[in-house]
Formats: C-alpha cells, structure tokens, sequence
C-alpha cells in the first residue's frame, strides 16, 4: 500500500477515528486504526465491539491495500507532523509515515484478525445537528455515572412523528429535550434507543458543525445499535439493554406556583453560598415576594446568604436543593432568564420536585422544549 494525503484532513481524520477508542483493552487488536487505500480514497476506521467509527477522505493512492496500526500512536504523530504532504507506504509488516524531512516506522497489526465493522443500510431518520449537539449537551449531564444500574448510564432516544425527544436521569433528575425530526418514509414512529451517555455526548460535540445528522437504528440478530453520519464520518454504538423508567410522566401537566429569576445571577449566587457548604450538603432556597435568598449553615465555622431578585407567582415556597444539580440544570439553559416551577406532594412537609426551564423574560416562557426536574432534599431544620 502507498499513498499521499494533506497532513491536516489526515490529522483531523485520524483524530476522529481514534476519539472513541478506549484508553485500555484487553485486545491490544482493538486500539488499531484499520486503514484502507483504493482508487482515490483513504478509508479509516475503528471498532472496538462496542463502538465503531469509519471516516473517508481524499488522497492520491498510488497502491491499493489496506494496514493496521496502532490508533493512538498515529494519532500522536499526525498531530506533530511538519506542513507537509503526508506519505504512507508499507513493506514487510512495517508502516512508514513521511512528512516533510520526519520519518517514523511503525509496527503493523495483523488485518486478518481485525473485526468486521457493523453494516449499515437504512436510515431512520434526520435532524439538524447543532440542535442535536446542543440536545445531547442538555440532556446528557442528568445521566447516571454508577454502572452498578446500567440501564440509567444511558440517554433514551425517542422517535415520535416530526420530533426526537433525548431524556436521561439518575434517579434525582430528569432531562428531557425535544428536537425537530424528519423520519421520511420510515415507519420508525415509536422507536425508542438507549445510548451510554458518554458515547453520545462525543458523538455530539463530532457532528455539531455538519449541517444535518442521519440516524440508523438497526435491530437484528443479536446485535442491536444505532448510528450517526455526516460529511463521510460514521460512528456506531451498541444499544444498552433494558427498560428505561418511564421518566417522562413525572413532569406536571401545569403549574401555577413558579418564580422567575435572572440565568445568571442565580448561578454566580448558588456558586457564591456554597462556598461554606460541605460536601453532599444542599442549599436552603426561599422564595417570596421580596425575592430569593440563599442560605448556607456550613459548619460551625462558616455560614452564608444572599439575597437576588425573584419574580414570585403563587405563596412562598422553601425547597433545599443539592448545588451541583442545580447548577448543571442552569448551565444547561440558553436563556436569560429561568422559571422555577414548585410542584406539590400528599406531605405539606416534602415538597415536590422542582422543574427548571427557560424564560426569554421575566413575562414570557422561553421557546425551546428543554426541561429539568430536580428532586428537593428534605427541608433544613
């Protein structure tokens, strides 16, 4: 195999295909990048049984054939290279990288025992991919990180009539997003996918610049995955197995007891009180009609509160609520202002979940379809 790319559509190339790679295997095969010369294309993929990522660029093949080699190594070396054209020739089980006057010799990897990458055919669907990425950002960080339980690790994807809908929680809160969706001719209406949230938060950040997002849900035999492409990327993951708790029917129909604040005073404030907060501990939120305060009893040694204005409709409420929750439902808002909505329970005493969503003023409710549902610690005393 022989063959001249440009250094940096093969930087970024390799980039992209070494991202999802695991830092360790146990199969030292699975950190390679298979690469695959013919006619006037440089094919280059990964697949670690899990996830797979397929790249195609231009280049000026002068022998067709096809190399494994160790994924981050190429990685490393592609992003130091001079501004030169890149030459790449094998001979022997030996990889020879040129750029300029660098030469690097590389060990190759046996092609025969690299894994066949997942087929995929028909596609299930399209949206645009800055709403996309902007909805996996949203959503993700409500995702669980204890792998004890799965099946919450994950982020559902549910396909309706002309929406996608991304919902993801750990127990404590929920994320949902909505996006706008084009499922074609598909009968895909219904379908529902659970993807490690991990695995799509960098599938977000990949596809945000790339116009449209085409998403294949594939379901057969004993695999089943999802996969996303656009500008000649393709990534894969399997699907997490399991039911997804039914998360959604949470949410309260309506509310009529909410307070509207300023996005970011609230967040510089909550960031502020906590200061003195020990870990895992909440923060007294009270809300009337003079505003909002904050209050941190600390330890002994330290205390604090803060006062911000609040727009209160309905009677006063006091919910204690964990910071870094809280911060991540803030954070994940495009918006100047935020509403606050109390939801109430059977117990006077245990105040309902909060939900968190966008307001474009102080009078008029935001326009995205982001919502955040916080469980309240029990009150401090």
């Amino acid at each position: 195999m022989k063959f001249q790319v440009n250094r940096d559509v093969f930087s970024e190339a390799v980039s992209f295909t070494v991202k999802l790679l695991p830092q360790r295997t146990t199969q030292p095969i699975l950190s390679g990048v298979l690469l695959e010369a013919s006619g006037s294309a440089l094919v280059l993929s990964s697949f670690d049984y899990e996830v797979s990522s397929r790249t195609e660029i231009a280049g000026d093949v002068d022998e067709a054939g096809t190399a494994l080699v160790s994924g981050r190594l190429l990685a490393e070396i592609a992003s130091r290279l001079p501004n030169a054209p890149v030459r790449f020739s094998t001979e022997e089980g030996k990889i020879t990288v040129s750029c300029g006057s660098v030469r690097f010799m590389l060990s190759s990897m046996p092609v025969e025992e690299y894994p066949t990458l997942p087929e995929v055919t028909e596609r299930t669907g399209v949206l645009p991919a800055d709403d996309f990425a902007a909805a996996v950002a949203q959503v993700a960080v409500a995702a669980s990180r204890d792998d004890v339980t799965p099946v919450i690790t994950g982020v559902q994807l549910e396909v309706g009539d002309d929406k996608l809908s991304l919902v993801a929680t750990d127990r404590y809160r929920v994320a949902v997003r909505d996006i706008d969706w084009d499922s074609g001719t598909s009968s895909a209406i219904g379908t529902t996918a659970l993807i490690p949230a991990r695995t799509l938060s960098e599938i977000g950040k990949t596809f945000a610049h790339s116009g449209t997002v085409a998403v294949s849900i594939v379901r057969g035999d004993d695999r089943e995955l999802i996969a996303f492409s656009a500008d000649k990327k393709t990534v894969t993951s399997l699907l997490i197995k399991g039911n997804f708790p039914p998360v959604k029917r949470l949410f309260p129909e309506t509310v009529d007891n909410y307070a509207v604040m300023n996005t970011a005073e609230l967040i510089e404030a909550t960031r502020r009180v906590s200061l003195v907060l020990e870990r895992e501990a909440a923060l007294r939120f009270s809300f009337s009609l003079e505003g909002l305060t904050l209050e941190a009893t600390g330890s002994e040694q330290a205390q604090a509160s803060e006062t911000i204005d609040a727009h209160l409709h309905g009677e006063d409420t006091v919910v204690s609520l964990k910071p870094s929750f809280l911060l991540d439902g803030l954070g994940a808002l495009h918006s100047e202002f935020v509403r606050i909505s109390f939801t109430k329970t059977e117990n006077p005493n245990k105040p309902g979940p909060v939900l968190i969503t966008s307001q474009s003023s102080k009078e008029q409710a935001g326009a995205d379809d982001y919502r955040y549902l916080l469980q309240p610690n029990l009150l401090l005393r």
